[in-house]
């Protein structure tokens, strides 16, 4: 890292250090990281307080229950349709002679939220239709703790042009724990960035091993728990790879200076070498709410945030590093990252519709990354060569975005389909003669 423009995230300085109570703006708040920050908030009063909350609606009495507890004024929802259950477990919440809180409904609500009056807002979305908010929020001048990493993956170069100095601050555990070892020391001093991997699932598998591996077996994470997409991330270590683009964006290292390093105990969630030779890690046992707390209370530490370590008891902690042949998504992460443009948005979007067809059945494992990889080769030899700069070099625009992701999607749909059609095809084909007929 060397001494050029501050980055989108950097520790040394505090975009809005206000010190007493701050108002807070979650989106995605039946989600994991919602829920999460939602009981942090709950639990300091006097440091937070909940002004507004968005979800996709299909929960709609968690969110009438987190409405009243948290007293918000605005409660918005991306499907419409779900507005009259939600209105409907407001009342029941509420009683018959309290108001409700205003209801937005729409693709656009959480963006309109996002830019709404508060000191931060959580972008705890899941996919790349955080980005909208996550530019709405930068653009009102709010604090975003972000935790839809795939706002910085699909749309990094639009996020680097409207975001100030330290007005982001990273949710995610790897990159809040980065965000931590990077406080304690100059930029100019750091050499590398670890980020550390749990491994998920499969750990020690050969990709011979992977073949035959159900949602089931995928979705039994060994240490975090997250939504379905989210933990097949884990499990083929997408994630990690859209962690490492991340890392690239937020922190101004060069990809060859970021690596990944497999700890299946999730203790110590991310580490920097500096220059010298040393190396800080951050480390908490595994919970979320740790990381929500830096990215809702920074430059302040919120007390009992999270469970701390109780070193009365022997533990230990291990480091191996990562099978590429197993899991190559982290090498095809960096990639896509160093090609930059569109091409990050369409290994997000195809992993996405990949993910989506291994878990309802029309799908095997290895043939997630196995079409993700086939979709990315076609959008830079045929689709993105036929196209203007702006899908592939440095000039990028939502709508280039969005159009590569619909594009993305569609190849991947069809792709994984011909896959599951060869596969049923072989099956067929190696069943006895009787079977067959």
């Amino acid at each position: 890292m060397s001494d050029s423009p501050a980055p989108l995230a950097d520790p040394h300085i505090a975009f809005d250090p206000t010190e007493g109570r701050r108002d807070i703006v979650v989106l995605g708040s039946t989600g994991s990281i919602g829920t999460q920050a939602i009981d942090l908030v709950l639990r300091h009063p006097d440091r937070f307080r909940v002004t507004a909350l968005s979800a996709a609606g299909g929960r709609p009495a968690l969110l009438a229950e987190q409405a009243r507890r948290l007293r918000v004024r605005t409660v918005a929802v991306a499907r419409e349709d779900t507005v009259p259950a939600l209105r409907e477990a407001l009342r029941a919440q509420y009683g018959t002679g309290e108001p409700l809180p205003e209801i937005l409904a729409g693709p656009d609500a959480a963006t309109e939220l996002a830019a709404s009056d508060c000191h931060t807002v959580l972008n705890g979305i899941t996919g790349s239709i955080g980005l909208a908010p996550t530019l709405a929020a930068l653009t009102a001048g709010r604090t975003l703790a972000l935790a839809n990493k795939e706002s910085l993956i699909v749309g990094g170069p639009l996020v680097k042009a409207v975001a100030k100095p330290g007005q982001i601050i990273p949710v995610d555990s790897e990159h809040a724990a980065l965000f931590q070892a990077l406080a304690s020391g100059s930029r100019a001093d750091v050499r590398k960035l670890v980020v550390t991997a749990s491994g998920g699932p499969f750990r020690g598998r050969t990709r011979a091993e992977l073949a035959h591996v159900t949602p089931r077996d995928a979705l039994a994470h060994p240490t975090w728990a997250m939504g379905p997409v989210i933990t097949i991330n884990s499990a083929t270590l997408v994630n990690k790879g859209l962690e490492v683009i991340e890392a690239h964006l937020l922190y101004d290292i060069p990809f060859e200076r970021i690596e990944v390093v497999v700890h299946p105990q999730s203790y110590v969630h991310s580490m920097v070498e500096f220059s010298d030779g040393s190396t800080l890690a951050q480390a908490t046992p595994p919970d979320m709410r740790g990381p929500i707390a830096i990215g809702l209370g920074w430059p302040w530490r919120v007390p009992d945030a999270a469970p701390a370590f109780d070193w009365t008891t022997a533990s230990t902690w291990e480091f191996f590093p990562l099978d590429t042949e197993a899991f190559p998504s982290v090498g095809l992460a960096r990639q896509v990252g160093a090609l930059g443009g569109t091409a990050p948005a369409v290994f997000n979007a195809a992993n996405e519709e990949c993910v989506d067809a291994f878990l309802a059945g029309r799908l095997p494992f290895n043939g997630i990354m196995d079409t993700v990889t086939e979709v990315v080769a076609e959008h830079g030899t045929v689709y993105g060569a036929a196209q203007d700069h702006s899908r592939t070099g440095t000039s990028l625009t939502v709508a280039d975005v969005l159009e590569a992701e619909t594009w993305a999607r569609a190849r991947a749909r069809e792709k994984a389909a011909a896959l599951a059609d060869q596969l049923a095809d072989t099956i067929g084909e190696e069943q006895p003669a009787e079977a067959r007929a």
